[in-house]
């Protein structure tokens, strides 16, 4: 009889461990994560909405809404000082992450399309309207500064750069503002077109744009360098990216290092991507992400990604009254102004052979699309210079 209670007594201590004895069936705030994460690698498997980022992210909210008793000193949760998912977040909390991707980003990005047509550094200009919109209404709606810098630069497009300014800015927000950022990037295809339509005649996404020149090496390797002093020189905040973003390219482009640049294109940023999404995913506890702040962060994420898209379009809109026929930019091509590098310029690609199966927009697009990314990063310099 003592045996038989003993193992019962076992079985109840055993049954207290259990996701489904720890679980709040009151808010059902991890089951609500739960099927949030399953929807993510739903999305990234059947649909292809960026699998690269959505698989370890989704995984990881999975990860993350597993339910334990925090009292028992488990030191498994990512909140738990000392734990290995603690640990691998600190890269995440300190920034460490970011300026990695960027010099992988950096290795893989060809910047001819911009050298050959420098004027299209505006229309990626234009779409950083969409950051600073974003802050304003933030500011409007009662965040503090430094919250509403860091929601703001979702509308970059560049979940990177997000991380990375609300690291500095509102880590207590830096969850939500992460997913929501790389949710609007693999959401591109969904929210990009309607805008474009909605923002352009038939006729202006017809124009053809004259092929852009030749780019030497020569100009590939100075482009680095230079970018490098003109922004960094004026916005020393941003280095931490604009460094790394611009030393990876001149890996690529020096010709003498393609050992570097292959490593730093290829196996770093591929595990940095996965340490990063899945520790960003395992944040998403329901206890730390279902608060209406949350909610609130989304939808200005949201807006502010619309800004941004809208903003670029009607840039070259207006950009066009200044130039003559045969010069003219496609507006459809104002979309690649945030930094969702290359989905935003496909984007552009798709539609302008939708409406002309021979008018090829995808090289223009990069153009902008290229310049977005030196764009985020550079506004995010700024936000940490006048916020940090």
């Amino acid at each position: 009889m003592e045996t038989i209670d003993f193992l019962i007594e076992n079985l109840k201590y055993l049954w207290g461990y259990t996701g489904y004895a720890n679980i709040s069936w009151e808010n059902g705030g991890n089951v609500l994560m739960t099927i949030i994460g399953c929807l993510f690698i739903y999305l990234a498997i059947a649909k292809h909405f960026e699998p690269m980022l959505l698989i370890p992210i989704g995984f990881g909210i999975l990860v993350g809404n597993i339910p334990f008793p925090a009292e028992a000193g488990l030191r498994i949760g990512l909140y738990e000082e000392g734990s290995v998912l603690n640990i691998l977040y600190g890269g995440v909390k300190q920034g460490w992450y970011p300026p990695l991707i960027f010099l992988g980003i950096g290795a893989m990005t060809d910047f001819s399309a911009l050298i050959a047509n420098p004027k299209l550094v505006l229309v990626g200009a234009a779409a950083q309207f969409g950051i600073f919109a974003a802050y304003m209404i933030a500011l409007a709606l009662g965040f503090t500064p430094m919250e509403a810098g860091a929601i703001g630069i979702i509308g970059g497009a560049d979940g990177p750069t997000a991380i990375f300014l609300s690291s500095k800015l509102a880590p207590d927000l830096m969850g939500a503002i992460a997913v929501a950022a790389y949710s609007y990037m693999a959401l591109i295809p969904v929210f990009q077109p309607p805008i474009m339509k909605l923002l352009t005649t038939d006729k202006e996404r017809r124009i053809r744009m004259q092929a852009p020149g030749a780019v030497s090496s020569r100009q590939k390797i100075i482009f680095p360098i230079l970018g490098l002093l003109l922004t960094t020189w004026i916005i020393p905040s941003g280095l931490p990216l604009l460094g790394m973003l611009f030393f990876g390219n001149l890996l690529k482009e020096c010709g003498v290092t393609r050992r570097l640049a292959d490593t730093a294109k290829g196996p770093l940023i591929d595990i940095v991507t996965i340490l990063l999404g899945f520790t960003v995913g395992c944040s998403t506890q329901a206890t730390h992400f279902l608060t209406t702040q949350s909610i609130g962060i989304f939808a200005l994420g949201a807006l502010s990604f619309v800004i941004a898209t809208a903003s670029g379009v009607l840039f070259v809109k207006f950009f066009n009254l200044f130039l003559p026929e045969g010069k003219k930019i496609n507006p459809l091509i104002g979309n690649a102004g945030v930094s969702a590098v290359p989905d935003a310029a496909r984007i552009s690609q798709d539609m302008g052979l939708k409406y002309d199966p021979s008018n090829y927009l995808l090289m223009h697009a990069m153009g902008p699309n290229v310049a977005g990314v030196i764009g985020s990063a550079v506004a995010a310099g700024v936000l940490l210079a006048f916020l940090g």
